[in-house]
């Protein structure tokens, strides 16, 4: 692969144009829940952004594709609304196309939007037709029956029948500060919910969520480089100022209204709500200091609800995606933390062991739950538990592996260190009978991490050293390239993870990551040690790991010459390491990083540090800027311009101390990029730009920098 013959792409523009080999995978999967057929997304090449809707014919194995934007989009117009960009921005979503749909109950019927419009397809058929609209669409949905399809557009839930018939609105407010159907910030970006209404299993009612904006904090996020364009403005509730009001009504096909009550003051999050059959609607509710979450049956008639289980701590619960849940006898399936492990619970007993780490439920049927766990936390397995048979461990090989079930068929995606990419194997009744086609493309290089465990906290570490072909003589300079956040683990056994740290390997570094205290699949107790301070634990295990690991490979490491480098947690982790601990590390690259917590938003900050009007020590403690007189490393701050997760404001607000302490340093910002830097000349020189940054700080004077390859 080449821009021009004979010239094969350098792996920073080959890594750029595949989205990090991510292209071309098959993703969204879903299996019916007969088994008869598995629904996924995928685009056509390893360099394609654009995802069609596909289906697998379980029985025969064969592959068809049930509807392709370039065809159902005769106008080439794949315009994305402004409201769908934000919720995309939320998601993480980097590939275009169909990037999500939704199925009825039997996974025959499929919708989802293109370029703000809205189609539904056949699965059974192959048959994609678009149905009428009252304006750009969002988050389609179908009802279980597939008899009708719900929709947001500007502020308000429409409803459309599968035919395309009796388009209406069903609920909406005259306000540019409510809407009715959609998440708020807050829920998107760090709560795990992405969505702001539930069917009924009959399809004639909705339970919806309102959301009034108006107590929150206006931003403006300008580009400076388009001073022609107008700011576009967003509510973002930063730590200890007011949130969205949210509250949830039951609506009718006819827009009759029957509002939701529970007390609001207490639990104000909307952490999840849903509908499930045979069952009555439900709420789960949070308190603003996270310590209480609360599960509320909700009469449908009346909309008063009562408490039917609540859990606290004191420090935060925990929110977990697709809970709550019921088997269909009625018991509850849940997650509890017992004996420092977060446990599978059904009815509030414990069905998993002390020890194995549950974390994430994929899915719940009639007498079974599909879980994500594991007792080593560089690695992630899947697991059946069923009334019947107790617990069934279903992937043995070390590796990363999610999953989804639909009778008897699983569907099972596979991550290891032996090879680059996933891979989706379709098994029923434990007979592997397909996998699903992947067009992603094939890395030019191939990682070749070493995972150890360093110091006396036994942290989970990887080591990347360069390929013998391109092996420097002596020690080698080292870049620690850790994220180091809450709940997010780097140190996996998946290949492709450690793709970007190889490269750099490659240019001449030992990289190092580890994963400290915090970053998950360890227990509560190791989740918990940062809170009220995302500063000390962090960076005391980052220097840990480091010196740890320079006596395990005796003469690969150099300690003399330390470079840090991290995005958005790991950006502010790589500023704070060459602050305060400028004996350790020699230089950082800090790209999107949080430097005052006191910007950053409510329900993640809060979550950690507490309410900055209660305690602003806590949150000075973990912030920047007063650190700010004391550099003498260097420092490179990367930042999109259009950033409206961690705002610009952020690294501009600690050049300003630095430039205020007299200290040097260099400002990369980045015009028209977000949190997320996909463009692909930005994320292939972003690469280029950060090696010869460290190059130079971290050069030996007798091995002045060169070029990267």
């Amino acid at each position: 692969m080449s821009d021009s013959p004979g010239q094969p792409l350098s792996f920073p523009r080959h890594r750029a144009r595949t989205r990090n080999f991510t292209l071309g995978r098959p993703r969204n999967v879903t299996v019916a829940d007969d088994g008869s057929r598995v629904v996924f997304l995928r685009s056509v090449s390893g360099t394609d952004p654009v995802n069609a809707l596909w289906v697998l014919d379980v029985e025969h194995g064969k592959e068809r594709q049930v509807a392709e934007p370039a065809t159902l989009l005769t106008t080439g117009d794949d315009d994305v609304p402004p409201e769908e960009r934000a919720r995309r921005e939320r998601m993480r979503e980097i590939a275009g196309g169909i990037v999500g749909y939704d199925v009825d109950t039997g996974a025959t019927q499929a919708v989802f939007a293109l370029g703000g419009r809205l189609f539904r397809a056949d699965l059974v058929t192959g048959d994609a037709v678009e149905l009428p609209v009252a304006g750009p669409v969002i988050d389609p949905r179908l009802d279980p029956t597939g008899s009708r399809v719900g929709y947001v557009t500007g502020s308000a839930l429409h409803v459309v029948e599968s035919d395309g018939s009796q388009g209406r609105p069903v609920i909406g407010e005259d306000s540019d500060d409510v809407t009715w159907g959609v998440a708020e910030f807050v829920a998107a970006e760090e709560m795990d919910r992405s969505r702001g209404y539930w069917w009924a299993p009959d399809g004639q009612q909705l339970l919806v969520a309102r959301v009034d904006e108006s107590p929150v904090r206006r931003w403006h996020i300008a580009d400076p480089a388009h001073p022609e364009q107008p700011a576009t403005e967003t509510r973002y509730p930063t730590a200890g100022t007011p949130n969205a009001v949210v509250t949830v009504a039951i609506v009718g096909l006819d827009g009759a209204r029957v509002d939701v009550a529970w007390d609001a003051d207490a639990l104000p999050y909307l952490a999840t709500a849903g509908w499930p059959a045979d069952r009555p609607p439900y709420v789960v509710a949070q308190s603003r200091d996270q310590r209480t979450v609360c599960l509320l049956e909700v009469d449908p008639g009346s909309g008063a609800t009562r408490a039917i289980a609540e859990e606290t701590s004191t420090t935060w619960v925990d929110l977990h995606p697709r809970l709550p849940a019921w088997l269909a006898d009625g018991r509850l399936v849940g997650l509890a933390e017992h004996e420092d492990t977060t446990t599978l619970t059904v009815d509030g007993e414990a069905a998993t062991p002390t020890g194995l780490q549950v974390t994430a439920v994929s899915g719940v049927g009639d007498d079974w739950v599909l879980l994500e766990a594991s007792e080593e936390p560089t690695e992630r397995h899947l697991y059946r538990w069923s009334a019947s048979a107790g617990l069934e461990r279903l992937t043995t090989a070390p590796g990363m592996y999610r999953g989804t079930i639909g009778g008897d068929v699983v569907a099972v995606e596979t991550a290891t260190l032996d090879a680059p990419g996933t891979t989706w194997t379709i098994s029923r009744g434990g007979t592997e009978v397909a996998r699903l086609t992947s067009y992603a493309d094939t890395p030019s290089i191939r990682a070749t991490p070493r995972l150890i465990r360093t110091g006396s906290r036994e942290l989970r570490t990887a080591v990347v050293l360069p390929r013998d072909d391109v092996r420097p003589d002596g020690p080698l300079p080292v870049l620690m390239a850790p994220y180091g956040g809450p709940h997010f683990r780097m140190v996996t056994t998946a290949h492709n993870l450690y793709l970007e740290p190889q490269w750099f390997a490659d240019q001449g570094f030992a990289v190092v990551i580890a994963d400290g205290r915090g970053t998950g699949g360890r227990g509560p107790a190791w989740d918990r040690a940062v809170h009220l301070d995302l500063a000390g634990p962090v960076l005391e295990d980052q220097v840990d790991a480091l010196r740890a690991a320079a006596e395990q490979l005796p003469g690969e490491l150099d300690l003399g010459r330390v470079g840090i480098s991290g995005w958005s947690f790991g950006g502010y982790l790589a500023a704070l390491a060459v602050l305060r601990r400028p004996d350790v590390f020699h230089a950082a690259v800090a790209g999107a990083p949080v430097t005052d917590w006191t910007l950053y938003d409510t329900h993640y900050t809060e979550r950690y540090l507490g309410d900055p009007t209660a305690d602003p020590d806590v949150y000075r403690r973990s912030s920047l800027l007063d650190d700010a007189p004391g550099l003498r490393r260097p420092l490179m701050l990367i930042h999109g311009l259009a950033d409206d997760n961690v705002a610009v404001a952020h690294t501009l607000g600690l050049s300003s101390a630095l430039l205020a302490a007299g200290r040097p340093h260099t400002v990369l910002p980045l015009s028209g990029v977000t949190h997320m830097a996909t463009q692909e000349a930005v994320a292939e020189n972003l690469l280029l730009l950060q090696v010869e940054f460290l190059r130079s700080a971290l050069a030996d004077p007798q091995d002045p920098p060169g070029t990267p390859a």
